[in-house]
This record gives C-alpha cells, structure tokens and sequence, in this order.
C-alpha cells in the first residue's frame, strides 16, 4: 500500500530532525512528504528539505493545525492509497509504519489507524517509561481523553482492538475513507478546529460514515507531550481553546454530553481553571 506523511510544524527546530529521521528509518517509507509550516516564528529549518527529493514544503501563517494538514492532504492525496498525519514530536519506531499499513490493506472496513503511542522527553532525549495513548476515549462525564496517559508502560493494552478515536499525533487513514468523509470544499479536519479535538472529530465522522477505527499496539511511536505534564503551566488561551473545541465537537456531533462541555467552557474563561 503507497503512502504518504503530512507533517504540520509551528516552532518545531527542536523535534522536526528526529521526527523526519524516524520517517526514514522506515522498513516502508512513504512515497511521499508534506511539511507544512503554520505560522513559525523562524522558519528558516524548513529550507533544508525544499529542494530534498520526495518533500513537498510550504509556509503558510499561522493557520491552526486543521487548515496545515489539509493542505498537505491536498498536496499528496493523489500519490497514495493511505495518508500518515505524524505530529513533529511523534517518532514511530522503524515497522510502524509498514504494520500499519499491512493492516489497512488487510481490513477493507477499516478506516483509520492509530499505534501504541510511548512517552518522550525532548529535553533530555529519552523515552519517560510511561504511555502517552492507547487510543481516545470518553469518560462517563463526556471528557475526551488519551487512555492510559502517564501511566507505566507495563506491557498492558496488548491487544488489537476497535476504539472510538485514536490520537492524530500517528494517524493512518485510508484514502477513500477520507474522500468519503470529507467536508465541503474537500477538507479533511474540520477547519473550525484550530488547534486539539481535530483528531477526535475526524473519527467520529469516520465512524458515522460506517469505517472502524482501530488501535494496534504492535505499532509503536514516541511522543512529546509537553505540557501535558503540568496543565497549569499551559497558557490560559491554550485551554480556553481546548475546552471551545470539545464544546464544538459537541455541536458537530450532538450528545448529552453537551451540557458539561459548555460547562467546562464557562469553568475556564470565567473562572480561569
């Protein structure tokens, strides 16, 4: 099965080198690479790949992380049959994406994939030792949630199984089923997302239209999570963000559930929680 990677950078010089040497590393490499900048205060570190055989780059200005990727979906949609949004941050281990991509094409009703997602430290350069996501999930209040996040990588979740989302940090997507799905003007991710959610919401459209989504844990990648580690120490317009977009998802997508979602919202910009 041909793919191709779409990788949306903001302020990404850090990672960017470590993430695109883990795509190369790969047992099965894409065919083909978008790298989208949004915004970057220098992005002087794309340069490097404009003239690299197999890459296609743009800068655009800060356009939030729905409107990047759709870009670069639009830019290799017709050089593949499966399409790897990766996060900058996200460095998949050398057969993830060749397993991944064996299990699409095995499972016709299958329209996404997610993998095994294992904790990362930038700063030093070394895994935590702790899970970063086994798929997404919401709990019974209606928060969306990576399951398993900061708990110790034991071995548990070994199992294939379907699952409501998966995280779009490594998310592996059949190309018909994102033709299939997408919205007008041919966007994949919801342009109204500018940041978090996105992933979610590509998901659950997914799931309306009739595709499985499905997490494979012999798909393994690290990732950077950052802030995640203190939510205090995430900017006020950060989690405002974050609590509007599950208010949106909601709307895009009705459920009772609605209600604590706009409560979170009011929590955060009134009360500053």
């Amino acid at each position: 099965m041909k793919t191709a990677a779409v990788i949306v950078t903001h302020n990404s010089q850090a990672v960017l080198s470590r993430c695109l040497a883990a795509l190369a590393a790969q047992t099965a490499p894409p065919v083909l690479t978008a790298l989208i900048d949004s915004g970057s205060e220098d992005s002087g570190y794309m340069r490097a790949r404009c003239q690299q055989p197999g890459f296609i780059v743009r800068c655009a200005e800060n356009i939030g992380f729905s409107r990047a990727n759709n870009i670069g979906w639009q830019a290799v949609r017709s050089e593949a049959e499966a399409v790897l949004f990766l996060n900058p941050d996200a460095f998949p281990a050398p057969e993830s994406l060749e397993l991944a991509c064996a299990f699409l094409a095995a499972n016709p009703a299958v329209g996404c994939v997610g993998g095994r997602l294992l904790g990362f430290d930038a700063a030093s350069g070394q895994p935590t030792g702790l899970l970063d996501s086994t798929g997404v999930f919401r709990n019974w209040h209606g928060r969306w949630h990576d399951r398993d996040q900061g708990r110790p990588d034991c071995g548990q979740r070994s199992q294939r199984e379907e699952v409501p989302a998966v995280c779009g940090a490594f998310l592996l997507a059949r190309r018909t089923a994102l033709e299939q799905t997408a919205l007008p003007g041919g966007a994949v991710f919801d342009p109204a997302f500018f940041l978090y959610k996105e992933d979610i919401e590509l998901c659950l459209r997914l799931r309306r239209a009739g595709w499985k989504i499905v997490y494979l844990p012999e798909v393994l990648a690290h990732h950077c999570r950052g802030w995640q580690q203190n939510r205090k120490a995430m900017p006020a317009w950060l989690r405002l963000t974050a609590a509007r977009n599950e208010a949106l998802l909601y709307r895009r997508h009705p459920s009772p559930y609605m209600l604590w979602a706009v409560l979170k919202y009011a929590a955060v910009r009134w009360l500053r929680i």
